[in-house]
């Protein structure tokens, strides 16, 4: 039997592996005889009540360890490799990549393009299928990992090979076919360009992926963001308020037409396409539990809707403070407005909202989550800010005070000699964070 180790980078404490004398360092060989080639093999034999570990100690010797635990029951290791392998990058060439679209000179993890079914299955990232082969498919489907995150774009085969620039990625397709029958559950997205997979392509697109119901929970339309950084890339326009309606009249028609048939609206529209429109956002049923948060669907409705519940519970009272808020030109109106309600009850409470252009990325990108640093401190300088400047925890790199562009924390507060706070994603966050101010 040929050696395949994974390497023990920690164990919790508390855990079944403590208990069993398993250490960092220590390496993993198999389980029930089974060699684990990566981290889909380990959940799928690990979750049974009765196992052996072959465990091999840095001192060359191997424990043999049986461990009778409840089914699905972790056993508390982390391993130095979260996928227990090598990330698969992506092999395509997309049109409207972001990646692709960056300037030079930052960081390198900012420019691995990544198209891992593991990562899909355990971060919640978005695959085109094209990096997989049948059998990785089927090994989705024998262990039943789910829900698999599908980058579609398009239903059309040859469209699909011109939009990512992949002679394979319109076969790639008959894979969720294969999925579909195995009872995975999917969700999936569009990155809509206009002129390529816009009108009547999204239709015959929706109207392709409904004989996926009900195992395709969710999919997602987006629009394309478009840097200033697109040299010799392939020219694409921006979405016009009327373009915007257009889309938002064929998902509209498609969410009725499915729900009345399965209950649930499937297609959703991400909050920029209403904004762009000037059309009000839709009620949270409609987004059937935010299935597609992270792709920015359904975020302003649930920001919305919690930030209300939360100024309800404020109590009005004549502490007064001064504070100020950062965000991008896309959320400037919906949370201004969200604002005017709040300093009702708290008439002594000052908010200076600043929208900032991203001036690093170009105008034409208006996420908050893409701002950089260098465009806070440029734009914010001299500004009036009061007692504390709240930014949005999607400015800073995961689990890290860094901006995209590298530039800490740390470092604005000293150019704007102000003290930041980082605010959490939810409504009530928000409140506190003003509210609790003074």
């Amino acid at each position: 039997m040929k050696k395949i180790e994974h390497v023990v980078n920690q164990v919790l404490a508390g855990s079944i592996a403590e208990e069993m004398g398993i250490e960092p360092g220590d390496k993993l060989l198999s389980i029930n005889e089974n060699l684990i080639e990566d981290v889909f093999d380990y959940h799928f034999y690990v979750n049974d009540e009765e196992i052996v570990l072959l465990i091999e100690k840095e001192s060359g010797e191997q424990w043999e360890l049986d461990i009778e635990k409840d089914p699905e029951e972790d056993l508390g290791i982390e391993f130095e490799q979260s996928l227990m392998d090598e990330y698969r990058s992506c092999r395509n060439k997309c049109m409207f990549c972001f990646i692709d679209q960056m300037p030079k000179g930052m960081r390198d993890t900012l420019y691995f393009k990544d198209d891992d079914s593991r990562l899909s299955f355990l971060q919640g990232n978005y695959i085109t299928l094209t990096n997989m082969s049948e059998e990785d498919v089927r090994r989705i489907v024998r262990y039943h990992l789910e829900p698999i995150n599908i980058s579609f774009h398009t239903t059309n085969p040859e469209l699909r090979c011109k939009m990512l620039n992949n002679r394979f990625a319109g076969e790639a397709l008959d894979k969720v076919q294969i999925l579909y029958d195995g009872g995975i559950e999917m969700n999936g997205q569009i990155v809509l360009c206009k002129g390529v997979n816009d009108g009547a392509e999204l239709e015959r697109t929706i109207s392709d992926l409904t004989r996926y119901l009900p195992y395709l929970q969710s999919v997602s339309v987006v629009p394309v963001g478009l840097t200033k950084f697109r040299d010799g890339l392939y020219p694409l326009e921006s979405f016009s308020q009327e373009d915007a309606r257009e889309v938002l009249g064929i998902i509209h028609k498609w969410q009725k037409k499915v729900y009345e048939e399965y209950g649930f609206h499937f297609i959703h529209a991400g909050d920029e396409w209403y904004i762009l429109a000037k059309e009000e956002l839709p009620e949270e049923r409609r987004y059937d539990g935010y299935l597609q948060l992270e792709n920015g669907v359904g975020m302003m409705r649930l920001l919305e809707n919690e930030f209300q519940e939360a100024v309800d519970g404020v109590v009005p009272d004549e502490g007064s403070c001064e504070v100020s808020i950062a965000t991008g030109y896309l959320a400037y109106d919906f949370i201004r407005e969200m604002l005017e309600v709040l300093l009702q009850k708290l008439p002594n409470h000052k908010v200076n909202l600043y929208r900032i252009r991203n001036d690093f990325f170009g105008e034409k990108i208006t996420v908050a989550g893409l701002i950089t640093g260098t465009d806070l401190i440029s734009q914010l300088k001299g500004q009036p800010l009061g007692e504390r400047l709240l930014l949005p925890c999607s400015m800073f790199k995961n689990g890290e005070n860094v901006f995209l562009d590298d530039i800490t924390l740390e470092e604005v507060e000293e150019a704007l000699q102000i003290k930041v706070k980082i605010v959490q994603s939810s409504g009530q966050d928000l409140v506190d964070a003003i509210a609790r101010s003074s």
